[in-house]
């Protein structure tokens, strides 16, 4: 009997949908592209430095949305994870030959981070040594907005403290 016989003849074929299913989820993650060799790997939120082997004077970035990049001197590239997925840095010199097309992996640090998942929803925290609530795509969205709405406070209330302090220039 062959294999397919038997899912069609057991509940109807339902068992058959079900293990369709199943290896339909676990062949998925194979289907992306993972990071090859010499892709330059960034953590979403944190930078690497890409030294070029000679001057760049023009930077194209492939989907601005996922990586941010500066020229720093001529030769080093600063690149920024904006989001999670994979673009690329193209640097030109000033008679735009390439001097490098560079892939771009932006993946998720997950070092020291723990999820807490209540049905469908995800809360993200970074845990050095305590944990504390972290602003990541695909938390749930009321969770996403509230730590978003705590962090934009505190990088105001930071930035007013500063100028207070007399780091902004203002009469005293």
């Amino acid at each position: 009997m062959l294999l397919r016989d038997f899912f069609s003849a057991v509940s109807g074929g339902l068992v058959q949908k079900a293990v369709l299913l199943s290896l339909l989820v676990i062949a998925t993650p194979m289907a992306t592209s993972p990071a090859a060799a010499g892709d330059l790997i960034v953590r979403y939120d944190q930078s690497q430095l890409l030294r070029l082997p000679r001057p760049a004077s023009e930077i194209i970035i492939g989907n601005p949305s996922i990586a941010d990049v500066s020229l720093q001197g001529g030769n080093l590239l600063v690149v920024t994870g904006k989001t999670f997925g994979i673009t690329n840095v193209i640097a030109l010199d000033a008679d735009r030959n390439v001097i490098q097309d560079q892939r771009v992996v932006v993946e998720r640090d997950d070092k020291r981070v723990v999820n807490l998942h209540k049905g469908a929803t995800r809360f993200t925290y970074s845990c050095s040594p305590n944990c504390e609530t972290n602003l990541t795509i695909g938390d749930d969205k009321t969770y996403f907005e509230m730590i978003q709405k705590h962090n934009t406070d505190k990088t105001r209330f930071s930035e007013g403290s500063a100028e207070a302090s007399g780091s902004g220039g203002g009469a005293q």
